[in-house]
């Protein structure tokens, strides 16, 4: 049996491009009654690893998923879930800089509640 199959990931990609592969959180956006509603899906990620940002009509969302055992391990076997930096840019048809944020993290979704005051 290999210890690390270098055809498990599309492409053929060996062990230094698994590694280094994106991780580019899945988000949802949702009009709520008095704003918006982002989620962001961000398994593993600390909240203190978590940054927000608002400029205009757009969110900017950055941050990092460490691999926390990985000294723990003595070989790789398989390796699937991404570890890095990332960030996503949401666009909202308006200006949310002056939007009040709350922040939640819950069973792995970060949860941005973007109140603008605005009716939908």
């Amino acid at each position: 049996m290999a210890i690390f199959d270098r055809r498990a990931r599309p492409g053929g990609r060996g062990h230094q491009d698994v590694l280094a592969h994106e991780f580019r959180p899945a988000a949802d956006v949702y009009r709520t009654a008095t704003g918006w509603l982002v989620k962001l899906e961000l398994a593993g990620v600390s909240p203190n690893d978590v940054q927000v940002a608002a400029s205009g009509n757009r969110l900017v969302v950055r941050g990092r998923r460490r691999d926390s055992v990985l000294t723990q391990c003595r070989q790789c076997v398989s390796l699937e879930i991404s570890y890095s930096s990332f960030e996503r840019h949401i666009e909202f048809p308006g200006n949310i800089e002056r939007a009040r944020w709350d922040l939640e993290m819950r069973d792995g979704m970060l949860l941005i509640h973007l109140t603008t005051g605005e009716p939908s």
